[in-house]
């Protein structure tokens, strides 16, 4: 099973952008990354219009995939909602790395966002999170916090690179012979 990962934050603290950014960062380092988004409503994938939207609403098929030459989705209905965990192991198994983004009462380990432009505090010390589930903080606070774990101020130019560094030897303790032999940091 893949490796989890969970980015947490408070709304609007850059949980997304986090994501995109780091997972982005790992592909260039050759990191298979797969990703998983909570959501707190339903969803729908495709519009309205779509034969595949009509096979699921209309049709009420228990599943639907959709197949392109190039992507393969798969809308499946249930009852009660499947943990990160077994997700990833059904559907995620060739992945060096699952990032979640969410899922900040489950026990994955998680970084944080924290950024003072958004929210006057983070997650971490408010009892929202499990602490000794934080692996790291990225943050715009330049207070280097209690030092429980490391942080990576995004006033750094180089944050990106020294937090996919962290998150490469992380997984290198968690996952022992698991992520391929990864080429140097990328980019200046």
């Amino acid at each position: 099973m893949p490796s989890l990962l969970s980015i947490v934050g408070r709304k609007n603290a850059g949980k997304t952008t986090l994501v995109v950014q780091l997972c982005a960062e790992l592909r260039r380092r050759g990191v298979r990354v797969c990703t998983i988004k909570h959501g707190s409503h339903t969803f729908n994938i495709d519009p309205a219009t779509t034969d595949t939207y009509r096979h699921f609403h209309e049709g009420e098929a228990e599943s639907v995939a959709m197949i392109s030459p190039d992507r393969f989705a798969l809308v499946t209905r249930w009852e009660r909602e499947l943990s990160p965990e077994v997700v990833a192991e059904r559907y995620m198994r060739d992945a060096d790395l699952v990032l979640c983004e969410g899922f900040k009462k489950s026990m994955i380990p998680k970084l944080e966002i924290f950024r003072r432009a958004a929210h006057d505090r983070p997650l971490t010390g408010s009892g929202e999170i499990d602490a000794a589930t934080l692996i790291a903080m990225v943050t715009d606070d330049d207070a280097p916090g209690d030092g429980a774990v490391p942080h990576f101020f995004l006033g750094d130019p180089a944050w990106l690179r020294t937090l996919a560094d962290f998150v490469l030897r992380w997984l290198e303790k968690e996952n022992p012979g698991h992520v391929p032999a990864i080429p140097g940091p990328s980019g200046p």
